[in-house]
């Protein structure tokens, strides 16, 4: 990302919960995300429910919708998700983000972990295939990983600690059989 060249950590964990915020907040599913060499272009589906007569059901219009953000409009995102976030006594431990903002962040942070030099991914059915460009020895080559919606759900439980934050019990999901 070229708003962080020259800082000492590309953190796509805090960009890629921003915009998962705006999927939230557009109602996206099904996203694609790629790294541009100047931001991101976002790619997801929208389903719009649609009454077409008081004796008819109502019918559901899917469209995909796509979106290009500069660099500058990650930093505005950025900043608008600092502001949102409850700290202090007004934070009371109840989940603040929603869904895509919560699985992205953790997925950023993996990014993070792995240094590449160019993301691209997508959704499939609340699962996730990344493809990053790695830097080798030999010279870049891609690398893929695959999240599954367990495996995102436990990265996500997993988080608070990881942060040092305090885990409320009302807040923590409990797996399938405990």
């Amino acid at each position: 990302m070229r708003i962080y060249e020259g800082s000492p950590r590309q953190d796509y964990e805090e960009v890629l919960r921003s915009i998962g915020a705006f999927v939230d907040q557009r109602g996206l599913h099904e996203i694609l995300l790629a790294e541009a060499p100047d931001g991101f272009i976002l790619q997801g589906i929208v389903s719009q429910t649609q009454d077409s007569s008081a004796w008819a059901d109502p019918s559901v219009t899917i469209t995909k919708e796509t979106y290009t953000f500069l660099d500058e409009d990650i930093a505005r995102f950025l900043e608008d998700s600092q502001a949102r976030r409850r700290t202090g006594p007004a934070n009371d431990g109840s989940p603040m983000a929603g869904p895509y903002e919560r699985v992205l962040r953790v997925i950023g942070r993996y990014i993070d972990d792995q240094k590449p030099k160019d993301v691209f991914f997508f959704e499939q059915e609340g699962a996730y295939v990344l493809r990053l460009l790695m830097s080798t020895r030999q010279g870049s080559k891609h690398q893929l990983a695959e999240f599954t919606a367990p495996d995102l759900e436990s990265m996500v439980r997993q988080g608070p600690g990881l942060r040092g934050e305090e885990i409320h019990a009302s807040s923590v999901s409990r797996p399938v059989g405990e």
